[in-house]
């Protein structure tokens, strides 16, 4: 189905089973995530605009106008993009709160990066001018097409959020992609970028502007991946997914950003041109990597070399690198999957990954940031230092800036633009995915206007209360997601009846009245959570989830001197709730040191006695790390 030309959504598909409600249809007016849009409006939204101004990174643009770059700019390749992604951070602020603040700062960024462009339409502050290196002559690692698909990205933003703005992005972005396209187009450079993100730009792009090039543009770099253009490297070609066509890929591979990346522009083109074929390949990925290559977090990448998937079940919790980008990419894949086919299982990892990975790298006052999230932090490590940029993967705590800065950037762009993934609509009604107190308003192009309220306090409270605000004279749907993690004692109550529902979607059709109200009631008791035997890193371990939340023990919260890896579960006592945190019963193992670590003689694990049993408190996991330098761990072992 179409969407409207004017919704507010990151994602606007022309066809699939539903069409995303905007951020003029959806509001989330409170509780856990209008908390942090507002921490990430008020506060990290400034502090990324100091941090580009003083690393330099809005100067470049300058600079380039200047045309004085050369020995001056700083930075890395891809710099350019974290600009980018403020000003498509900042577009879909504005479009949420009409901030005049951010609008006065969004159009003079806007007039820094339109004096670097080219007669031509070519758009780098770092490839193609006077004492630097030749465009397009370091496809592999130069990042010049991933920088304008970031350009891309706040470009549609703009439009969709301002489609009468004045301030010349979305100009500046179309002389950019016009650029690309007779560049790289059939008769052009037969390459692609070594960092997937110009084809799902290139896509929406097309969907913005109505034009057919930047779509044809994308789907030729999607077919061109996977032959070998990239070259070889230490990490082989699968860094790049350049080893093997998309179609003929089984599983996600390689670099995570990169892999999320450039499956969202694969099953964009797929939309985009009725190709079931791309769509199931990627579809067949996507259950393949959330099957064997997803933490428990749903955060992706377990290498730290090259920021990639490890091979099936190979999930260290204490070496998890888990980056947030990863996150935020497989969120944008998982979308798109949603919006194409219609199944739940992609809104639980959505749910899942929003509230364990996009949530945790921020601080609570949304000024320093997790690069990866680690399952398990074996030493306190030290605060890092407010003045200087830290190394991405060295930090032990969130830093305030890196030298690789693209996770602030990232987490600020999804979290403005969050109530875009809230909600959908197909042409028998309403779907809501994600559960926040809000309101939604839709009109259909044949039908009556759709006005609902949705009061909960989720992920706290498991029930989420949707009222109808209007009345319809024709039937249709409302369906509430149920979470995967919900197996028993989900119940959907309509008027005086209640019925169990099972995960999925839980449907109620009717001609609805001003005052209806349905009531989906999901059970929040503590579990634990036992992992695939054949992740070794984990077995013998349990992990405790409430709700969408994953929980970890942290050592401030253990008496002092408490050793978190001398802790064993005892599974004979269910974990059991405490407000905002869960209990555990747990027994303290304290073996003596002995001059050889191993036992033999058919001796067995050293054990604890019943009187060191003791109740843990466990903290949310995007919690942890908001109290000063600690160690942490998710999966807690039983014996």
């Amino acid at each position: 189905m179409t969407p409207s030309a004017s919704t507010a959504a990151p994602v606007l598909p022309s066809r699939g089973r539903l069409r995303p409600l905007g951020l003029d249809e959806v509001r989330i007016t409170g509780g856990f995530w209008a908390e942090r849009q507002s921490v990430n409006a008020t506060a990290s939204l400034a502090h990324i605009a100091h941090w580009l101004e003083r690393e330099g990174w809005i100067r470049n643009f300058d600079l380039v106008a200047a045309g004085g770059v050369a020995g001056e700019r700083r930075g890395r390749e891809f710099s350019d993009s974290e600009v980018y992604k403020f000003l498509e951070a900042m577009a879909w602020e504005i479009g949420r709160t009409g901030d005049p603040g951010l609008e006065a700062t969004f159009r003079a960024v806007v007039h820094r990066v339109a004096g670097a462009q080219d007669v031509d339409g070519y758009l780098n502050t770092r490839f193609g001018h006077a004492g630097q290196p030749a465009r397009w002559s370091d496809l592999q690692w130069g990042h010049e097409l991933y920088c304008v698909g970031h350009l891309l990205q706040a470009a549609v933003a703009r439009a969709r959020t301002r489609p009468d703005a004045d301030d010349g992005l979305v100009a500046v972005a179309r002389r950019a992609a016009d650029n690309i396209c007779e560049t790289f187009g059939p008769d052009g450079i037969d390459g692609l970028c070594g960092h997937p993100e110009i084809e799902p730009a290139l896509v929406e792009f097309a969907r913005v502007t109505g034009d057919d090039r930047y779509l044809d543009q994308a789907a030729l770099f999607v077919e061109r991946r996977g032959h070998g253009r990239l070259g070889d490297l230490e990490w082989r070609r699968e860094y790049f997914q350049d080893e093997i066509p998309v179609r003929q890929a089984t599983v996600l591979r390689g670099h995570a950003v990169r892999a999320n990346y450039l499956a969202a522009g694969a099953v964009d083109v797929a939309a985009e041109t009725d190709d079931p074929g791309l769509l199931k390949a990627v579809r067949d990925q996507w259950r393949s990597t959330v099957a064997r290559r997803t933490y428990v977090t749903g955060g992706q990448g377990s290498r730290h070399q090259d920021e990639a998937f490890g091979e099936d079940w190979v999930l260290p919790p204490d070496r998890a690198y888990s980056e947030t980008c990863a996150g935020v990419g497989s969120v944008m894949l998982a979308w798109r999957l949603l919006l194409a086919c219609g199944d739940s299982g992609y809104a639980d990892l959505i749910e899942r990954t929003l509230f364990n990975v996009v949530s945790t790298s921020p601080a609570a006052d949304g000024r320093s940031f997790f690069y990866t999230n680690t399952l398990h932090r074996r030493e306190p490590g030290t605060v890092p230092d407010d003045d200087r940029p830290s190394i991405r993967a060295a930090a032990a705590q969130r830093a305030p800036w890196y030298e690789v800065s693209c996770c602030p950037t990232n987490v600020a762009r999804t979290l403005a633009s969050l109530a875009a993934y809230v909600a959908s609509t197909d042409d028998e009604g309403l779907q809501i995915h994600q559960y926040v107190p809000g309101t939604i308003v839709h009109r259909p192009v044949d039908g009556a206007e759709r006005r609902i309220t949705v009061s909960t306090g989720y992920p706290v409270d498991g029930e989420i209360r949707v009222r109808v605000d209007g009345d319809d004279d024709r039937p249709w749907t409302l369906s509430l997601r149920v979470p995967g993690w919900a197996e028993q004692g989900a119940t959907l109550t309509v008027g005086t009846e209640t019925r169990p529902v099972r995960p999925g979607y839980a449907t109620e059709r009717r001609v609805w009245r001003a005052g209806d109200e349905v009531v989906l009631s999901l059970p929040m008791a503590p579990r634990f959570s036992h992992p695939d035997p054949r992740i070794d890193a984990v077995r013998g371990c349990v992990a405790v989830e409430r709700g969408p939340l994953v929980f970890a023990v942290e050592s401030v919260d253990l008496p002092e001197g408490g050793n978190i890896d001398g802790l064993r579960v005892d599974l004979g006592r269910p974990p059991t709730p405490a407000g905002n945190r869960v209990l555990v019963h747990c027994r303290r193992l304290d073996p003596p040191d002995r001059d050889w670590p191993y036992r033999g003689g058919g001796a067995g694990p050293a054990t604890a006695a019943a009187e060191d049993l003791v109740e843990v408190p466990l903290i949310a996991y995007h919690d942890w790390a908001n109290r000063g330098p600690s160690t942490m761990r998710v999966w807690i072992p039983t014996s």
